[in-house]
């Protein structure tokens, strides 16, 4: 779910309100306010995305990413669509300037991802089986970015008394939950998180292959409030196998800032502006 990409971002995303917290809920509990958080009405955010291979070797992209909260969630607009909207558009280098991704989450049907690519000149549907594989060539997968299918995974709590410690040294107190996905033949199975207990927001991931090997580490460096919301502007994404890493930083990031349902059409993607 598009919400739900905020939690790896961003996508792209993790933005939330603190909240007091809940020792007693459950693990589906947990799972459930973590997909269903406040990140406002809506979003526009500047990021950077640098790519390191093997050898260190760096990539950098730009992007701009915004979203839409749907009707199904509190606070979101009268006027909003069923379900989340989120346009992503790289803007640097020029060889992949233009290129886009457009998600439409439906609650009640799976979620629809359209990737635009300029040399093509021509949208390609993501289908459901291509969610786990890699986005435009990061270590981050369409499902990271464009979010996952709640009823797709069944939840078990690991731990009530795990902590993390954000980049000023505090120390916070965060459950560890396992996110186990009903199909086994996923490329990525299983994936155990950290997730604040003030603020429902996940700040590492342990993500693991259908060998049961930890292959992925999503890890949150930095976190601070805008406009009241809590945003991560720090991540990465390593593949501990390839020897690869994707770190992401929010630039520039708005809330409620007044987008409307037709900034996310298929024609709106293929502008590519």
């Amino acid at each position: 779910m598009v919400s739900r990409l905020l939690t790896l971002l961003v996508v792209i995303a993790g933005w939330i309100p603190a909240q007091p917290a809940r020792p007693s809920l459950t693990a589906e509990q947990i799972a459930r306010r973590v997909q269903d958080r406040d990140t406002g009405r809506d979003s526009r955010a500047e990021m950077r995305m640098k790519l390191f291979d093997r050898h260190g070797r760096v990539r950098e992209r730009a992007m701009t990413i915004v979203t839409l909260r749907g009707r199904d969630n509190p606070g979101a607009a009268r006027t909003a669509p069923d379900g989340d909207r989120l346009l992503i558009r790289f803007t640097y280098p020029n060889d992949i300037r233009g290129t886009g991704f457009l998600v439409w989450e439906h609650p009640k049907t799976d979620d629809e991802r359209f990737l635009f690519l300029p040399s093509l000149g021509r949208v390609r549907r993501i289908a459901g089986s291509e969610a786990q594989e890699s986005f435009v060539g990061s270590d981050f997968t369409y499902e990271d970015i464009g979010g996952r299918e709640f009823d797709d995974y069944s939840y078990a709590l690991e731990s009530e008394n795990a902590s993390w410690t954000g980049s000023d040294g505090t120390a916070h107190p965060a459950w560890r939950l396992e996110s186990r996905r009903k199909d086994a033949a996923a490329a990525f199975p299983r994936v155990v998180s950290l997730v604040l207990k003030d603020t429902f927001l996940v700040v590492q991931a342990d993500i693991y292959n259908r060998r049961n090997e930890g292959e992925k580490v999503y890890s949150v460096r930095r976190i601070q409030q805008v406009q009241g919301i809590w945003t991560v502007f720090d991540s990465s994404m390593a593949n501990t196998i390839d020897k690869t890493k994707t770190d992401l930083a929010v630039e520039k990031v708005g809330y409620n800032v007044g987008l409307r349902d037709d900034a996310f059409s298929r024609r709106e993607l293929e502008s590519g502006t």
